[in-house]
């Protein structure tokens, strides 16, 4: 994603604001593969048992301090006003199969050491892909994950009579910048109006406006703020538009769109890892010439399909995640839009990144306070204010660790065999 010059030197100063980046650069560089310790080895089970649900049962208890009596306790959800605002014509809760990954091991700006990934999906072989690939990349060291940039957007459209009475009224908007950043503050207590754009077309003009959201997703937010903007600007314009509209399809609300990688929507995440030749050949079964060589395959094959982006299954990881999480599941849309690298080093070891333009999450708000989502969120240390950053970069690290393990099953030819045994019923 291209970025201006202010935009570049704010993600910098986040980065710096977050952990002083010597730090980080220190962790990245001093970053060593090495075997876990069996205390934090998660129990393994391709079948389920509930001898293996009581092993991984304890295991969280003990290492991440949370109690899921919802998740894990099958305790009874009864209090029905907790539902207000997320649900209409209430008739029941639908039960999707949890499991859980890791350690997954971060070196990020905000998310920093082992976390345990709850993933929420029916999906046979999902979660034994991701935890091979989260345990790759552990042995390796860890991912590096940083949020480099943050803005949600609404695009609201406005017509006139012509061309002219659409250039009069730019004329007078265009100061009004102070005004309408006041009225955000006047609108919401989180939100805050950091740019402005516009798109001319004949007679229709786009203004998007771009927030931040604080550690909330963000979306319901933002309406209700460009629906302030606009109504002041249609009491008090001098050239009057002869409609609007609060969302002009523009934005790439719940959408992959071309403008994924000159813009950031939610959250922006990048993140990269060095593996070993040798942790490829154990734990991922293939070489690291193999996989650097299925994904300059795979990248033309994308290319001439004409998706935006290219990557192999963002949409697996992050649709589980945000199930289990409480998310706009819908926002995985945008959110799966992305750039996935592999080359293969001079020394024989593989590096791999990702980059994901529109990760629209949040740790406060929507689904994020219902009872398993939040336990959820709360496994990872990601419930509440100020968690939203470091949620991201878990994110971008899951995305990750799935793009080596499918890249890898793929390159050696066993991803017909995982999905033999891992996703059938026997």
């Amino acid at each position: 994603m291209a970025s201006s010059i202010e935009k570049a030197s704010t993600a910098l100063h986040i980065i710096n604001t977050v952990q002083n980046m010597e730090h980080i650069i220190g962790k990245i560089r001093n970053r060593q593969a090495s075997m876990p310790s069996e205390e934090n080895t998660l129990p393994f089970e391709p079948e389920v048992s509930a001898d293996g649900i009581r092993q991984r049962k304890t295991f969280l208890k003990n290492k991440t301090a949370t109690h899921a009596p919802y998740l894990i306790e099958n305790k009874n959800f009864d209090d029905l006003a907790v539902l207000n605002g997320n649900i209409e014509n209430y008739i029941g809760m639908t039960r999707v199969p949890t499991g859980v990954i890791g350690p997954l091991h971060i070196i990020g700006s905000s998310a920093q050491g082992d976390f345990y990934v709850p993933l929420a999906t029916s999906e046979g072989a999902l979660v034994a892909s991701y935890h091979r690939g989260a345990k790759a990349c552990s042995l390796a060291g860890g991912i590096t994950s940083i949020c480099l940039l943050e803005g949600v957007q609404r695009s609201p459209v406005f017509k006139f009579e012509n061309i002219a009475d659409l250039g009069l009224f730019v004329a007078w908007l265009l100061p009004q910048v102070d005004k309408l950043k006041e009225i955000v503050g006047q609108t919401s207590r989180f939100a805050k109006l950091m740019d402005i754009k516009i798109q001319i077309e004949g007679n229709h003009l786009i203004i998007t406006l771009e927030y931040h959201t604080g550690d909330a997703a963000g979306q319901n937010m933002v309406t209700i703020c460009t629906d302030a903007i606009c109504q002041y600007i249609v009491k008090q314009c001098p050239t009057k538009p002869t409609l609007w509209f609060i969302e002009g399809n523009y934005s790439g609300d719940k959408k992959a769109t071309a403008l994924s990688f000159t813009n950031v929507r939610g959250k922006k995440v990048t993140a990269e890892i060095v593996l070993p030749e040798e942790i490829v050949n154990k734990v991922l079964k293939t070489t690291p010439e193999l996989m650097a060589e299925y994904w300059r395959s795979s990248t033309i094959g994308i290319i001439q399909s004409g998706a935006i982006g290219a990557q192999g299954h963002y949409a697996n990881g992050l649709a589980a995640l945000f199930l289990a999480t409480g998310q706009d599941v819908a926002c995985v849309a945008e959110a799966a839009t992305g750039i996935t690298r592999m080359e293969l080093n001079k020394d024989g070891s593989l590096y791999a990144s990702v980059t994901l333009p529109n990760l629209v999450v949040g740790t406060v708000g929507g689904g994020t306070h219902l009872p398993t989502q939040r336990e959820c969120l709360e496994m990872m240390d990601c419930y509440g204010a100020g968690k939203a950053r470091k949620f991201a970069e878990i994110c971008g690290a899951l995305v990750l660790a799935g793009e080596l393990s499918i890249a890898a099953a793929l390159s050696a030819g066993h991803f017909t065999q995982a999905h033999k045994k891992f996703g059938r019923k026997k």
